[in-house]
Protein backbone atom coordinates (compact mmCIF):
# COMPACT_ATOMS: atom_id res chain seq x y z
CA UNK A 1 0.00 0.00 0.00
CA UNK A 2 1.85 3.07 -1.28
CA UNK A 3 1.27 6.77 -0.78
CA UNK A 4 0.29 7.05 -4.45
CA UNK A 5 -2.34 4.35 -4.02
CA UNK A 6 -3.69 6.09 -0.92
CA UNK A 7 -3.82 9.45 -2.70
CA UNK A 8 -5.75 7.88 -5.56
CA UNK A 9 -8.19 6.32 -3.07
CA UNK A 10 -8.67 9.62 -1.29
CA UNK A 11 -9.19 11.58 -4.50
CA UNK A 12 -11.64 8.97 -5.81
CA UNK A 13 -13.69 8.30 -2.68
CA UNK A 14 -13.45 11.36 -0.44
CA UNK A 15 -16.81 12.04 1.24
CA UNK A 16 -17.65 15.41 -0.27
CA UNK A 17 -20.69 15.96 1.97
CA UNK A 18 -18.40 16.45 4.98
CA UNK A 19 -16.15 19.49 5.08
CA UNK A 20 -14.68 22.14 7.34
CA UNK A 21 -14.79 21.84 11.13
CA UNK A 22 -18.42 21.59 12.22
CA UNK A 23 -19.46 17.92 12.01
CA UNK A 24 -22.34 16.45 14.03
CA UNK A 25 -25.03 13.76 13.84
CA UNK A 26 -27.09 15.85 11.42
CA UNK A 27 -24.24 15.48 8.93
CA UNK A 28 -23.37 11.82 9.42
CA UNK A 29 -26.73 10.08 9.94
CA UNK A 30 -27.63 10.23 6.22
CA UNK A 31 -24.18 8.82 5.40
CA UNK A 32 -24.61 6.01 7.91
CA UNK A 33 -27.98 5.19 6.33
CA UNK A 34 -26.28 4.87 2.93
CA UNK A 35 -23.67 2.51 4.37
CA UNK A 36 -26.27 -0.02 5.51
CA UNK A 37 -26.07 -1.74 2.12
CA UNK A 38 -22.37 -2.45 2.69
CA UNK A 39 -21.71 -2.81 6.42
CA UNK A 40 -23.33 -3.85 9.67
CA UNK A 41 -24.75 -0.73 11.31
CA UNK A 42 -26.04 -0.68 14.89
CA UNK A 43 -27.29 1.93 17.30
CA UNK A 44 -25.26 1.06 20.38
CA UNK A 45 -26.60 3.67 22.78
CA UNK A 46 -27.70 7.24 23.38
CA UNK A 47 -26.07 10.41 24.61
CA UNK A 48 -27.15 12.45 27.62
CA UNK A 49 -29.63 14.29 25.38
CA UNK A 50 -30.77 11.00 23.78
CA UNK A 51 -28.93 11.48 20.50
CA UNK A 52 -28.13 8.12 18.89
CA UNK A 53 -24.62 6.68 18.97
CA UNK A 54 -23.89 4.26 16.12
CA UNK A 55 -21.28 1.69 15.25
CA UNK A 56 -20.12 0.62 11.78
CA UNK A 57 -18.66 -2.88 11.40
CA UNK A 58 -16.38 -3.50 8.42
CA UNK A 59 -14.71 -6.78 7.36
CA UNK A 60 -14.86 -10.30 8.72
CA UNK A 61 -11.30 -11.15 9.70
CA UNK A 62 -9.95 -12.46 12.99
CA UNK A 63 -7.91 -9.35 13.86
CA UNK A 64 -10.28 -6.95 15.64
CA UNK A 65 -9.71 -3.19 15.70
CA UNK A 66 -11.95 -0.76 17.61
CA UNK A 67 -11.95 2.88 16.44
CA UNK A 68 -13.80 5.85 17.92
CA UNK A 69 -13.89 9.53 17.00
CA UNK A 70 -15.26 12.76 18.47
CA UNK A 71 -15.03 11.69 22.07
CA UNK A 72 -14.40 15.43 22.24
CA UNK A 73 -17.19 17.05 20.25
CA UNK A 74 -15.06 19.81 18.71
CA UNK A 75 -12.42 17.41 17.32
CA UNK A 76 -13.99 16.51 14.00
CA UNK A 77 -11.14 16.01 11.51
CA UNK A 78 -10.82 12.26 12.04
CA UNK A 79 -14.60 11.83 11.67
CA UNK A 80 -14.30 13.18 8.13
CA UNK A 81 -11.43 10.75 7.48
CA UNK A 82 -13.50 7.86 8.84
CA UNK A 83 -16.20 8.39 6.22
CA UNK A 84 -13.56 8.73 3.51
CA UNK A 85 -12.26 5.37 4.68
CA UNK A 86 -15.76 3.84 4.73
CA UNK A 87 -16.28 4.94 1.13
CA UNK A 88 -13.08 3.21 0.10
CA UNK A 89 -14.08 -0.02 1.83
CA UNK A 90 -17.51 0.05 0.22
CA UNK A 91 -16.43 0.98 -3.32
CA UNK A 92 -12.83 -0.14 -3.91
CA UNK A 93 -12.21 -3.82 -4.65
CA UNK A 94 -8.42 -3.73 -4.91
CA UNK A 95 -6.19 -6.40 -3.37
CA UNK A 96 -5.10 -3.94 -0.67
CA UNK A 97 -8.67 -3.47 0.52
CA UNK A 98 -9.50 -7.16 0.28
CA UNK A 99 -6.51 -8.00 2.47
CA UNK A 100 -7.83 -5.74 5.21
CA UNK A 101 -11.42 -6.99 4.87
CA UNK A 102 -10.35 -10.63 4.97
CA UNK A 103 -7.86 -10.23 7.83
CA UNK A 104 -9.59 -7.68 10.04
CA UNK A 105 -12.93 -6.82 11.59
CA UNK A 106 -13.03 -3.07 12.14
CA UNK A 107 -15.65 -1.62 14.49
CA UNK A 108 -16.04 2.18 14.30
CA UNK A 109 -17.93 4.70 16.43
CA UNK A 110 -17.91 7.78 14.18
CA UNK A 111 -19.18 10.21 16.86
CA UNK A 112 -19.05 9.09 20.49
CA UNK A 113 -20.12 12.48 21.88
CA UNK A 114 -22.99 13.69 19.65
CA UNK A 115 -24.14 16.34 22.15
CA UNK A 116 -20.68 17.87 22.30
CA UNK A 117 -20.44 17.67 18.51
CA UNK A 118 -23.73 19.54 18.13
CA UNK A 119 -22.61 22.29 20.53
CA UNK A 120 -19.01 22.19 19.22
CA UNK A 121 -17.58 21.67 22.69
CA UNK A 122 -15.00 19.32 24.11
CA UNK A 123 -17.36 18.21 26.88
CA UNK A 124 -20.60 16.25 26.82
CA UNK A 125 -24.00 17.74 27.75
CA UNK A 126 -23.27 17.23 31.47
CA UNK A 127 -20.04 19.22 31.16
CA UNK A 128 -17.88 16.11 31.56
CA UNK A 129 -14.72 15.34 29.61
CA UNK A 130 -15.32 11.76 28.46
CA UNK A 131 -11.58 11.22 28.25
CA UNK A 132 -11.38 11.73 32.01
CA UNK A 133 -14.26 9.37 32.77
CA UNK A 134 -12.70 6.00 31.95
CA UNK A 135 -12.37 5.02 35.60
CA UNK A 136 -15.61 6.40 37.05
CA UNK A 137 -17.84 5.70 34.02
CA UNK A 138 -20.38 8.29 35.13
CA UNK A 139 -21.61 9.22 31.65
CA UNK A 140 -23.79 7.25 29.20
CA UNK A 141 -21.31 7.80 26.37
CA UNK A 142 -18.45 6.41 28.49
CA UNK A 143 -20.53 3.33 29.30
CA UNK A 144 -21.37 2.82 25.61
CA UNK A 145 -17.68 2.74 24.72
CA UNK A 146 -16.69 0.48 27.61
CA UNK A 147 -19.52 -1.97 26.88
CA UNK A 148 -18.50 -2.14 23.24
CA UNK A 149 -14.88 -2.69 24.25
CA UNK A 150 -15.88 -5.51 26.60
CA UNK A 151 -18.19 -7.19 24.09
CA UNK A 152 -15.98 -6.81 20.99
CA UNK A 153 -12.70 -7.72 22.74
CA UNK A 154 -10.47 -5.83 20.29
CA UNK A 155 -6.86 -6.68 19.57
CA UNK A 156 -6.08 -3.00 18.82
CA UNK A 157 -7.75 0.34 19.55
CA UNK A 158 -7.47 3.58 17.56
CA UNK A 159 -8.41 6.57 19.76
CA UNK A 160 -8.97 9.56 17.46
CA UNK A 161 -8.63 13.18 18.57
CA UNK A 162 -7.66 16.65 17.38
CA UNK A 163 -5.05 19.01 18.78
CA UNK A 164 -4.80 22.78 18.75
CA UNK A 165 -2.60 24.89 16.52
CA UNK A 166 0.04 25.65 19.17
CA UNK A 167 1.83 22.29 18.86
CA UNK A 168 5.14 21.92 17.04
CA UNK A 169 6.76 18.61 16.17
CA UNK A 170 9.71 19.06 18.48
CA UNK A 171 11.51 22.35 19.06
CA UNK A 172 11.77 23.33 15.38
CA UNK A 173 9.63 25.60 13.22
CA UNK A 174 7.46 22.70 12.01
CA UNK A 175 3.81 22.43 12.97
CA UNK A 176 2.65 19.03 14.24
CA UNK A 177 0.24 18.07 11.47
CA UNK A 178 -0.34 14.68 13.07
CA UNK A 179 0.74 13.37 16.45
CA UNK A 180 0.61 9.87 17.90
CA UNK A 181 1.00 8.19 21.26
CA UNK A 182 1.33 4.74 22.68
CA UNK A 183 -0.15 5.57 26.11
CA UNK A 184 1.58 4.72 29.37
CA UNK A 185 0.48 1.83 31.58
CA UNK A 186 1.78 3.25 34.85
CA UNK A 187 3.31 6.41 36.31
CA UNK A 188 6.79 5.15 35.48
CA UNK A 189 5.85 4.76 31.78
CA UNK A 190 6.94 1.13 31.84
CA UNK A 191 7.69 -0.30 28.41
CA UNK A 192 5.76 -3.56 28.06
CA UNK A 193 4.71 -5.72 25.10
CA UNK A 194 1.35 -3.96 24.78
CA UNK A 195 2.94 -0.54 24.42
CA UNK A 196 5.57 -1.91 22.03
CA UNK A 197 2.89 -3.29 19.70
CA UNK A 198 1.18 0.10 19.54
CA UNK A 199 4.56 1.74 18.98
CA UNK A 200 5.36 -0.62 16.10
CA UNK A 201 2.19 0.36 14.23
CA UNK A 202 2.92 4.05 14.85
CA UNK A 203 6.44 3.57 13.45
CA UNK A 204 4.98 2.09 10.25
CA UNK A 205 2.53 5.00 9.87
CA UNK A 206 5.29 7.53 10.59
CA UNK A 207 7.51 6.00 7.90
CA UNK A 208 4.74 6.48 5.34
CA UNK A 209 4.04 10.09 6.32
CA UNK A 210 7.60 11.35 6.79
CA UNK A 211 8.16 11.02 3.05
CA UNK A 212 5.29 13.47 2.50
CA UNK A 213 5.34 15.86 5.46
CA UNK A 214 8.88 15.53 6.84
CA UNK A 215 9.38 16.66 10.44
CA UNK A 216 5.67 17.37 10.87
CA UNK A 217 4.86 14.28 12.95
CA UNK A 218 5.05 14.45 16.73
CA UNK A 219 4.61 12.23 19.76
CA UNK A 220 2.08 13.31 22.37
CA UNK A 221 2.86 13.58 26.07
CA UNK A 222 2.70 10.11 27.71
CA UNK A 223 2.10 11.21 31.30
CA UNK A 224 0.00 8.43 32.82
CA UNK A 225 -3.61 9.16 33.77
CA UNK A 226 -5.82 6.20 34.58
CA UNK A 227 -8.90 8.36 34.06
CA UNK A 228 -8.04 8.53 30.34
CA UNK A 229 -9.51 5.93 28.02
CA UNK A 230 -6.32 5.20 26.10
CA UNK A 231 -4.30 4.61 29.27
CA UNK A 232 -7.08 2.39 30.66
CA UNK A 233 -7.33 0.20 27.57
CA UNK A 234 -3.54 -0.05 27.40
CA UNK A 235 -3.50 -1.22 31.04
CA UNK A 236 -6.07 -3.84 30.02
CA UNK A 237 -3.43 -5.16 27.59
CA UNK A 238 -5.03 -3.95 24.36
CA UNK A 239 -2.51 -1.99 22.26
CA UNK A 240 -4.03 1.46 21.88
CA UNK A 241 -2.91 4.18 19.48
CA UNK A 242 -3.77 7.83 20.05
CA UNK A 243 -4.16 9.76 16.78
CA UNK A 244 -4.13 13.57 17.02
CA UNK A 245 -5.14 15.64 13.99
CA UNK A 246 -3.14 18.86 14.10
CA UNK A 247 -2.37 21.87 11.93
CA UNK A 248 -1.01 22.18 8.41
CA UNK A 249 -0.03 25.63 7.14
CA UNK A 250 -3.12 27.78 6.42
CA UNK A 251 -5.36 24.72 6.83
CA UNK A 252 -7.73 25.95 9.52
CA UNK A 253 -10.54 23.91 7.94
CA UNK A 254 -8.34 20.83 8.53
CA UNK A 255 -8.91 19.49 5.02
CA UNK A 256 -5.23 18.86 4.27
CA UNK A 257 -4.78 17.30 7.71
CA UNK A 258 -7.84 15.16 6.92
CA UNK A 259 -5.94 13.67 3.93
CA UNK A 260 -2.99 12.69 6.11
CA UNK A 261 -5.29 11.34 8.83
CA UNK A 262 -7.00 9.20 6.18
CA UNK A 263 -3.63 7.80 5.18
CA UNK A 264 -2.65 7.16 8.79
CA UNK A 265 -5.85 5.23 9.51
CA UNK A 266 -5.77 3.23 6.30
CA UNK A 267 -2.12 2.33 6.57
CA UNK A 268 -2.44 1.43 10.24
CA UNK A 269 -5.19 -1.05 9.37
CA UNK A 270 -3.20 -2.42 6.44
CA UNK A 271 -0.08 -2.91 8.55
CA UNK A 272 -2.03 -4.85 11.17
CA UNK A 273 -3.74 -6.88 8.42
CA UNK A 274 -0.56 -8.10 6.73
CA UNK A 275 1.75 -8.44 9.74
CA UNK A 276 1.94 -10.33 12.97
CA UNK A 277 2.55 -7.30 15.18
CA UNK A 278 4.88 -8.46 17.94
CA UNK A 279 6.30 -5.12 19.06
CA UNK A 280 9.78 -6.03 17.84
CA UNK A 281 9.96 -2.98 15.55
CA UNK A 282 9.16 -0.41 18.24
CA UNK A 283 12.52 1.36 18.72
CA UNK A 284 12.20 4.05 15.97
CA UNK A 285 9.15 5.32 17.87
CA UNK A 286 11.59 7.11 20.17
CA UNK A 287 13.06 9.00 17.20
CA UNK A 288 9.78 10.82 16.64
CA UNK A 289 10.07 14.25 18.33
CA UNK A 290 7.95 15.12 21.33
CA UNK A 291 5.28 17.78 20.78
CA UNK A 292 6.08 21.20 22.14
CA UNK A 293 3.76 24.17 22.68
CA UNK A 294 5.77 26.51 20.47
CA UNK A 295 3.25 28.21 18.16
CA UNK A 296 0.75 31.02 18.09
CA UNK A 297 -1.56 31.65 15.16
CA UNK A 298 -0.10 35.14 14.58
CA UNK A 299 2.87 36.91 16.13
CA UNK A 300 3.39 40.62 15.64
CA UNK A 301 7.11 41.18 16.17
CA UNK A 302 8.74 44.28 17.69
CA UNK A 303 5.55 46.20 18.35
CA UNK A 304 5.75 49.58 20.08
CA UNK A 305 2.86 49.77 22.51
CA UNK A 306 1.85 52.29 25.20
CA UNK A 307 2.90 51.55 28.77
CA UNK A 308 2.51 53.28 32.10
CA UNK A 309 6.12 54.42 31.75
CA UNK A 310 5.76 55.60 28.14
CA UNK A 311 6.16 53.04 25.37
CA UNK A 312 7.77 49.60 25.23
CA UNK A 313 8.79 47.20 22.48
CA UNK A 314 7.10 43.82 22.76
CA UNK A 315 5.88 40.91 20.67
CA UNK A 316 2.11 40.33 20.48
CA UNK A 317 0.67 36.83 20.05
CA UNK A 318 -2.78 36.37 18.52
CA UNK A 319 -4.68 33.08 18.92
CA UNK A 320 -7.93 32.20 17.19
CA UNK A 321 -10.84 31.21 19.40
CA UNK A 322 -13.18 28.78 17.65
CA UNK A 323 -16.78 29.90 18.08
CA UNK A 324 -19.89 28.18 16.73
CA UNK A 325 -21.96 30.77 14.85
CA UNK A 326 -24.80 30.12 12.39
CA UNK A 327 -23.87 26.44 12.07
CA UNK A 328 -20.26 27.14 11.15
CA UNK A 329 -17.07 27.85 13.02
CA UNK A 330 -15.97 31.46 13.32
CA UNK A 331 -12.31 32.08 14.15
CA UNK A 332 -12.14 35.02 16.53
CA UNK A 333 -8.66 36.59 16.93
CA UNK A 334 -7.70 37.44 20.51
CA UNK A 335 -4.51 38.70 22.07
CA UNK A 336 -3.10 35.66 23.85
CA UNK A 337 0.23 36.94 25.13
CA UNK A 338 2.36 40.09 25.13
CA UNK A 339 6.07 39.92 25.87
CA UNK A 340 9.32 38.51 24.58
CA UNK A 341 8.17 35.72 22.26
CA UNK A 342 11.51 35.02 20.63
CA UNK A 343 11.27 31.35 21.61
CA UNK A 344 7.90 30.94 19.83
CA UNK A 345 6.87 30.65 16.19
CA UNK A 346 3.88 32.17 14.44
CA UNK A 347 1.87 30.42 11.76
CA UNK A 348 1.78 33.95 10.41
CA UNK A 349 4.25 36.65 11.40
CA UNK A 350 4.01 40.41 10.98
CA UNK A 351 6.97 42.67 11.71
CA UNK A 352 6.15 46.06 13.21
CA UNK A 353 9.81 47.16 12.98
CA UNK A 354 9.49 48.96 16.34
CA UNK A 355 6.60 51.10 15.05
CA UNK A 356 3.52 51.93 17.07
CA UNK A 357 0.79 49.27 17.05
CA UNK A 358 -2.81 50.20 17.86
CA UNK A 359 -6.41 49.19 17.26
CA UNK A 360 -9.12 51.32 15.70
CA UNK A 361 -10.96 52.00 18.94
CA UNK A 362 -7.71 53.04 20.65
CA UNK A 363 -8.30 50.42 23.34
CA UNK A 364 -5.37 49.32 25.45
CA UNK A 365 -3.60 46.33 23.96
CA UNK A 366 -4.09 43.75 26.69
CA UNK A 367 -4.24 39.97 26.81
CA UNK A 368 -7.76 38.70 26.11
CA UNK A 369 -8.72 41.60 23.82
CA UNK A 370 -10.55 40.65 20.59
CA UNK A 371 -8.78 42.31 17.67
CA UNK A 372 -10.08 41.91 14.11
CA UNK A 373 -7.50 44.33 12.80
CA UNK A 374 -4.47 46.30 13.92
CA UNK A 375 -2.70 49.41 12.70
CA UNK A 376 1.07 49.64 12.42
CA UNK A 377 1.50 53.40 12.23
CA UNK A 378 -1.13 54.15 9.53
CA UNK A 379 -1.15 50.78 7.77
CA UNK A 380 -4.07 48.45 8.52
CA UNK A 381 -3.60 44.68 8.87
CA UNK A 382 -6.61 42.41 9.02
CA UNK A 383 -6.30 39.53 11.48
CA UNK A 384 -9.54 37.83 10.42
CA UNK A 385 -9.20 34.37 8.99
CA UNK A 386 -10.52 33.94 5.46
CA UNK A 387 -11.95 30.46 4.91
CA UNK A 388 -12.67 29.03 1.49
Amino acid sequence: MTKDYLKNCYDSYKELRLKHRYINNDHILPLIENLKDHFEINQIGDSVLKAPIHSIKIGNGTKKILIWSQMHGNESTSTKAIFDLCNVFSLDDSDNIQQILNSCTVLIIPILNPDGAKAFTRLNANGIDLNRDAKSLTQPESIVLRNLFNDFKPHFCFNLHGQRTFFAAGEVNKSATLSFLSPAVDEGCMLNDTRKKAMEVIVAINNLLQAQIPKQIGVYDDTFNDNCVGDTFQVLEVPTLLFEAGHYKNDYAREITRFYMFQALMYGLYYIAINKVSGSEYKPYFDIPMNSKSYFDIIIRQAKIPDSNGVIIRDIAIQYQEVLKNNSIDFVPKIEKIGDLSSYFGHKEISAHSNMVSVKSNQDLIEGLEVDEIFIENTKYSLKLTQS
